[in-house]
């Protein structure tokens, strides 16, 4: 079948497109009215960050996590993340949340303090693996932030795309379609950073001499950018790990998947060798591999599935199959009090329904090493009308302009569906608004951030008063979903989770990481 076969076959029930499951999460760095990172706790106010459905941190203490449940709908869901945030700042003082990935005023990373989960066997994994993560790479990337975009497809996309199966035939089809998705996705998922970046500038935290020689500018003595990048979070300078470059972590098929993923985590790596594992009585980090855990790999996507309690991620793939991706490529939005908007959403809705739609023949690593190009191109320089992208190994080339226009004919068709079945033109406009964008460099984020940079003096002036400007919006407007007391409950639950997890474990720290990676072999 083709793609406009699949879509309209689909099309047929409109749950298809109604039951799509969306969640968030959103890391933002908590900074001072000085417009410094935070050298706080994590607030006590916000419960245990080990425990809370909500909010935790990520790597640091500083860096809060703030998570939304599955939902079905665009509104529901930014309406869901926007309560956490407004709850969050009842709780934060005078400290802001700093509204961009790329974090500025990083004057001592030695003391960006890590994230504390409390003294059970899996709150002091947690903390350990974050020690490793520092000392491999620094504390500086590690407080880079991002949003995670989780997506699924309904059972009734499955039953009108496939035909009547037997569950295991079924479970093989739905991870195969995911993985032809992420397939996809690594063909013209530059398309997010293009749209979506917002990382042009970086502080000067993040520049060495040999970065300036990248033809950097700067336009005080903190902000430096690259004049046409648009994601410089997703570059070399940005967050990256050079030890897993070695690995061809393949996306034909879920084994494939596994089996790269596996051998990262078995491969002893000479040079996190060096660090040590257990010097002078101290962890340093959970072990010397490529990769500490699952966690560590870092992708623009990921195939996924809620794991079951002491389960591992890969373990909860190989027993039931993909049930659900994250998109892992998106910029904070500092546009926005809540780092994303409907805007995005619903492209992603469009564009991750035309990956799965689409043709996705098997990739070979050296095609994917040319669709990493491209993205490396855009992210670096994907204003320049100029530029040129290669699609795949084939050597014919297109602008971005060119790549852009033809995509959108077949997400305008998207568009026409999921329209027809949530009623109104909102996923139509959306495509018409972005299609101005592919047309016009100038009105995507990466660009409308770098003029407001240039014309109100850098990162740290524009970063402040942009948060600033969010809590006060924040602070004003009622909830949407949630209410106070349901978040105040949700605090003491957690402090009371995390207790009765501590005063359950049995065995020593030693044997809980024995154990842990004995059952990994």
């Amino acid at each position: 079948m083709t793609f406009s076969q699949r879509l309209q076959r689909v099309a047929q029930n409109p749950e298809a497109f109604k039951r799509i499951g969306r969640g968030l999460e959103r890391e933002s760095l908590r900074i001072t009215p000085q417009g410094k990172i935070s050298e706080q706790p994590h607030p006590s106010g916000l419960g245990s960050a080990f425990t809370n459905k909500w909010i935790t941190t990520d790597f640091a203490e500083s860096l809060l996590e703030f998570i939304t449940p599955v939902s079905h709908s665009v509104d529901e869901l930014l309406g869901q993340l926007s309560d956490i945030h407004k709850f969050t700042y009842t709780q934060l003082g005078d400290e802001h949340l700093w509204p961009m990935s790329m974090p500025c005023r990083v004057e001592n990373e030695d003391k960006i303090a890590l994230a504390q989960y409390g003294s059970s066997n899996a709150g002091r994994m947690k903390n350990l693996y974050r020690q490793g993560l520092k000392r491999r790479y620094g504390s500086l990337m590690q407080v880079i932030s991002g949003v995670h975009f989780n997506f699924s497809f309904p059972t009734e996309f499955w039953d009108q795309l496939f035909d009547e199966q037997t569950p295991e035939a079924r479970q093989e089809s739905v991870s195969d379609a995911y993985f032809g998705l992420i397939r996809n996705y690594y063909r013209l998922g530059w398309l997010i950073p293009y749209l979506f970046g917002a990382s042009p500038a970086l502080c000067r935290s993040f520049v060495d001499e040999q970065s300036v020689k990248l033809n950097f500018k700067n336009i005080d003595h903190d902000t430096y950018y690259l004049p046409t990048a648009t994601a410089l979070r997703l570059s070399d300078l940005g967050y990256t790990n050079h030890e897993q470059n070695s690995f061809r972590i393949g996306f034909n098929s879920l084994p494939q998947y596994l089996s790269g993923l596996e051998q990262a985590m078995q491969t002893p790596s000479a040079e996190f060798a060096k660090i040590g594992i257990k010097v002078d009585g101290e962890y340093r980090q959970l072990n010397a591999n490529v990769l500490q855990i699952e966690n560590e790999l870092y992708a623009p996507i990921r195939a996924k599935r809620v794991a079951t309690s002491g389960e591992k991620p890969s373990e909860a793939l190989a027993r039931g199959g993909v049930e659900y991706i994250e998109v892992r490529s998106l910029d904070v939005n500092p546009f926005s009090p809540v780092g994303i908007d409907a805007l995005q959403v619903r492209f992603l809705d469009m564009f991750l329904v035309w990956s799965a739609l689409s043709d996705s023949a098997p990739m070979t690593d050296s095609e994917l090493l040319c669709w990493r190009k491209n993205w490396e191109i855009v992210v670096m320089n994907g204003r320049d009308p100029n530029v040129l992208l290669t699609m795949g190994c084939s050597g014919k080339q297109l602008t971005v302009q060119e790549w852009g226009s033809s995509l959108f004919k077949d997400l305008f068709a998207v568009a026409e569906v999921m329209d027809h079945a949530f009623g109104g033109n909102d996923y139509r406009q959306t495509c018409v608004t972005l299609m101005s964008w592919i047309e016009d460099p100038t009105l995507t984020l990466s660009e409308q951030l770098l003029s407001k940079m240039k014309a109100e003096g850098g990162i740290a002036k524009v970063g402040e008063k942009l948060a600033r400007e969010h809590a006060d919006l924040l602070k004003a407007q009622g909830y949407q979903c949630y209410d106070q007391q349901l978040f105040l409950q949700e605090v003491d639950n957690s402090v009371m989770k995390q207790l009765a997890i501590e005063a359950s474990d049995q065995i020593s720290f030693d044997e809980y990481l024995q154990s842990y990676f004995s059952q990994a072999e």
